[in-house]
């Protein structure tokens, strides 16, 4: 007898379906809108003069549970110059097919150089393109900022940066919205190109 009602239970679930309307995404033309706090792809920030806020400290590295990020620092020079401080990330890279998007990366950062977008379209048909470099990763030149290597814009110290991140942060101010990610992705020339 539990075998008959256990059967009309589970058609219960069919029929109750079967007439409540059909909701279908017209995806990829008009692809859904994702939460505003959604975590997606990674951006390595910039100051308002064009200078990394990346300092290769490895702590996103080291918060990565996945193992997914890899960074080897490199010193700044007088005439090399990529950042404010002593330091900046030489090689940057992400695996996207290891990364679970847990955010504890972000929250590791010091300098809030790195934060995540609202983008999620990351398949690709090779594993090695799920490798996302330092190019890939960061954000595009805005206007009146400048292509690093160059001398320090804002200020004679590394001091000046970062105590005047608040009111004057660069790209990381609505990073997380990335609206440089609806028009196409960022390419090494710190430009946006033809969606992928």
């Amino acid at each position: 007898m539990g075998a008959i009602t256990g059967s009309f239970k589970g058609f219960g679930v069919t029929f109750s379906h079967m007439f409540k309307k059909v909701v279908t995404t017209d995806y990829p033309f008009k692809p859904p809108v994702s939460a505003p706090r959604y975590h997606g792809r990674h951006i390595l920030n910039r100051h308002p003069d064009g200078l990394e806020k990346c300092i290769g400290c490895e702590l996103c590295a080291w918060a990565c549970p996945a193992d997914a990020i890899y960074v080897e620092g490199a010193d700044n020079t007088d005439e090399q110059r990529f950042s404010p401080g002593e330091r900046y990330a030489g090689t940057y890279q992400i695996n996207y097919a290891r990364c679970i998007f847990c955010g504890l990366c972000i929250e590791a950062c010091p300098t809030r150089s790195l934060t995540m977008s609202n983008e999620y379209e990351l398949a690709r048909d090779n594993r090695q393109d799920l490798i996302f470099t330092k190019e890939q990763l960061l954000a595009p030149l805005l206007p009146g900022m400048e292509q690093p290597p160059h001398p320090m814009r804002l200020g004679d110290t590394e001091k000046d940066y970062y105590i005047g991140a608040l009111t004057n942060p660069g790209t990381s101010a609505g990073a997380e919205r990335a609206p440089w990610s609806e028009t196409g992705t960022v390419d090494g020339s710190g430009t946006t190109g033809e969606p992928s």
